[in-house]
């Protein structure tokens, strides 16, 4: 392909396709095309189980709502997280009744977040974030209870076998869901295409060079056969996962001078016993290990993918060069540059607890891990459990910094941008992609204002001071989604 198009998005994944739906409901006359580096879109982080694929909305997570050194806890990133997940479900449920989206269960399902801590310390740190967020609109309905038999018809897997006497508490929100980002992404880029996008598999892009006219010419190549190709884009977005890094570099605009980043990779371990699946619906967090990276907090999740339900535990972190699944294990060395060694090499020196995390998480052996496992459900039969490798996880470093999240990084005029980073990552793909319109397509924004009400009703506001507006949010979704009882 050799060509002209007004955008070219890198990367088949989740935010490619938001970003891609995105353009095509704003300006349907602007010519977009895909270029996915594998066989196949949805494959590397947005792939169901590459991923957590809880929808992430702060209802479970409790790195989202620490607790402060004097033990009181602010639900401000929490109702946050949750806002930006509500613009997700409104979106989504506006697709849906476009027919742009199938039916809502090949894409999410209802699901209950539940979140489960042990010991004195941690129950009262549980029953303080219960009380806050009982106040809170968008999390109506939560529970709290430190009564084993509650606890028991929530999640009857973390009940059976439990040592008497042992101080805990949980609390659920009924109206949680999973959702099957792989699904979801596959059936937004092929909609794409039906609306005339190009969606082109083995396509990797070697090369980006600003033209004289402001525009991009992209140099890349076929993975098989390797015949090399161009393509000139007026827009381009960076959607590659941690490769993301690489090719902000091969820009050469200022703005990626400094980042760099550091994988992390994941395993779970899923059953798919009809027995115990029957007995757990629900995603069950918990504390982090000490030194633990946010997206190593440790859950029990009901996971519908391809409609079949199975249980996952984990993640269990795991460690590899590589910045993608599919990477080359030269990643971690190739993106040093004089402008981020220095910040690496600080990020590297104040995380030791990390590396220590990773090294004992590395040296786990399967056995180790059920025992993980059984920390959560007492009764775990290893031989019921195997082992699954999840994706790459390339966390952010900048200014000397392990940063955890997402960060979209933009060229001073809006030509390009790219987004690094990961967790919350593909649940709050729409606010993070309604974020990068605002600042790429500033000389447009105003004008696709009521199509973007249209698309997202709560588009400009936010629902958590309404307490009728979020209620009213919640049951629309809801319904349209098939997520009601």
């Amino acid at each position: 392909m050799t060509g002209n198009v007004d955008v070219l998005l890198i990367g088949g994944g989740i935010m490619s396709a938001t970003l891609g739906t995105f353009l095509q409901q704003l300006q349907p006359d602007w010519k977009i095309a895909v270029f996915e580096r594998l066989g196949e879109v949805a494959q590397e982080s947005s792939n169901a189980w590459n991923n957590a694929g809880t929808g992430h909305a702060a209802l479970c997570e409790l790195n989202y709502m620490p607790a402060a050194p004097d033990g009181s806890v602010d639900p401000t990133k929490a109702v946050a997280i949750n806002e930006q997940f509500q613009q997700s479900r409104q979106f989504w449920s506006t697709l849906v009744e476009r027919g742009v989206l199938a039916a809502p269960e090949t894409f999410i399902n209802r699901t209950p977040h539940m979140t489960f801590v042990r010991g004195e310390k941690d129950v009262a740190y549980l029953k303080r974030r219960y009380e806050s967020l009982k106040q809170q609109p968008l999390f109506e309905g939560i529970e709290y209870s430190e009564d084993s038999r509650v606890i028991n018809q929530w999640a009857p897997l973390l009940m059976q076998q439990r040592r008497k006497g042992e101080p805990f508490a949980a609390t659920r929100v009924p109206s949680g869901t999973d959702v099957d980002f792989g699904s979801l992404t596959r059936q937004l880029l092929d909609s794409m295409q039906r609306g005339g996008a190009e969606v082109l598999t083995g396509r990797e892009v070697r090369s980006l060079k600003r033209q004289k006219d402001g525009s991009w010419q992209v140099g890349y190549r076929h993975t098989v056969g390797r015949t090399p190709g161009r393509i000139n884009a007026r827009f381009v977005f960076i959607g590659a996962g941690g490769w993301a890094i690489k090719l902000l570099q091969r820009s050469r605009i200022p703005e990626a001078k400094g980042y760099g980043v550091f994988p992390i990779g994941g395993q779970w371990l899923k059953t798919s016993n009809p027995a115990l699946v029957a007995q757990h619906k629900a995603k069950v967090y918990s504390q982090a290990s000490v030194g633990a990276p946010p997206m190593s907090v440790p859950h029990l999740d009901t996971r519908v993918v391809d409609g079949e339900t199975s249980l996952l535990f984990g993640p269990f972190a795991t460690f590899s060069p590589k910045f993608l699944k599919n990477g080359s294990p030269w990643d971690i060395v190739t993106q040093v540059r004089p402008s981020n060694l220095g910040s690496m090499l600080t990020a590297g020196a104040t995380n030791l607890n990390l590396v220590k995390y990773l090294v004992s998480e590395l040296l786990k052996t399967h056995k180790k891990k059920v025992d993980s496992l059984r920390e959560f459900m007492p009764s775990a039969d290893g031989e019921d459990w195997e082992l699954l490798n999840a994706g790459q996880r390339a966390q952010v470093m900048k200014g000397g910094k392990l940063q955890f999240g997402t960060e979209v990084v933009a060229s001073a005029d809006g030509s390009i941008a790219g987004l690094l980073g990961a967790s919350p990552g593909a649940s709050t793909a729409v606010s993070i992609m309604l974020g990068l319109l605002k600042s790429c397509f500033p000389d447009r924004i105003d004008e696709w204002e009521p199509q973007l009400r249209e698309l997202i009703p709560s588009y400009g506001t936010t629902l958590s001071p309404d307490p009728a507006a979020a209620e009213a949010s919640l049951a629309a979704t809801a319904e349209e989604l098939h997520l009601t009882v």
